[in-house]
């Protein structure tokens, strides 16, 4: 499983075809035979365009920042990302149509989705109503679901990396996705912390039941407008992350259900996507998954620490 990961500036917010930034003096007009239109997003691993492909379909381009300057590292993500994505089959995920990873300007051609972002929807028009949420629901855990089911693991699921096309949500950017037997390249913990499983802010061993995890924070967030970790620094929600429990707000029915177990501090009982799709299909809530007895490394050392304020204590008290 993938670990020893790093926390990065969000990704390219990828907006809908009409509010692309024209190209500036250093942008390329085209690249492996696809005409760029304008600015979708930048990152910190590239820039995503709106582009062309020769039968005049709208695409999404998404190019190495470097280009052949890039660093080893960075092009070994890249192409890392480029077979984690080609891998991935499902009508509720963007598609990779084309890549090339080896030339001077590596770059990845993907499915343009014609829709904004479950963030935008949901800042600038408030919580979904409970039909909609519920497709949402529904179609990103099959999003999930075949994600897993090719061996990745996403590890940054988040209302920005959804996007609301005309038929409907589906799920974007393997920009950090590995596969699930990947060798790290980077360390420290990668995502976005209000989205992030404990065990990957505590470097404990990443694999889907994280992807779960930040599943149900984001259905909190699509059914109430916030987090369920609330906002601030990074360090603070982080914190809330590991040791407090999710505020689920005024969500309600079998979706506030499926959401707490999701969000369960301990991967092992959260449900998989696949039993996600499953209870949203179905309307029937998976048997809770049994509590493992093993204490995770990362509750281990809240633990000792706890035990060794309390001793402090204890020894101040008495020399006083």
């Amino acid at each position: 499983m993938p670990h020893n990961l790093l926390v990065t500036a969000p990704p390219p917010e990828v907006r809908p075809h009409g509010s692309e930034r024209p190209l500036g003096p250093d942008d390329p007009g085209l690249v492996g035979g696809y005409a760029l239109l304008g600015r979708l997003g930048e990152g910190g691993q590239g820039v995503v365009y709106l582009g062309r492909d020769s039968a005049g379909e709208l695409v999404t381009v998404k190019l190495l920042r470097g280009g052949s300057a890039a660093t080893t590292r960075a092009r070994a993500r890249f192409v890392k990302e480029a077979a984690a994505a080609r891998q991935v089959t499902g009508r509720h995920t963007a598609r990779v149509l084309d890549a090339d990873v080896t030339g001077d300007r590596p770059y990845i051609v993907s499915e343009f989705v014609e829709g904004p972002s479950l963030q935008h929807v949901v800042a600038d028009g408030g919580p979904l109503p409970a039909p909609r949420l519920r497709k949402v629901a529904l179609r990103t855990a099959g999003a999930l679901a075949a994600i897993h089911r090719a061996g990745i693991v996403h590890r940054d699921f988040k209302p920005g990396n959804v996007l609301l096309g005309p038929d409907g949500a589906k799920v974007i950017d393997f920009g950090i996705a590995q596969m699930a037997d990947a060798t790290p390249l980077t360390t420290g913990p990668i995502g976005t912390p209000a989205y992030m499983a404990p065990e990957q802010i505590e470097d404990e061993p990443v694999g889907p039941p994280a992807d779960v995890f930040a599943w149900g924070a984001t259905m909190v967030y699509t059914a109430t407008g916030r987090p369920p970790f609330g906002t601030g620094s990074n360090a603070a929600v982080m914190r809330r992350v590991t040791s407090r429990r999710p505020d689920l707000g005024d969500l309600d029915g079998p979706l506030r259900e499926l959401a707490a177990r999701c969000l369960d501090k301990n991967p092992a009982a959260r449900p998989t996507a696949r039993q996600l799709v499953r209870a949203l299909r179905d309307d029937m809530l998976p048997e809770p998954a049994p509590r493992p007895t093993a204490i995770p490394r990362y509750r281990w050392r809240m633990m000792v620490a706890l035990a060794g304020v309390v001793a402090a204590g204890f020894l101040l008290g008495v020399l006083i």
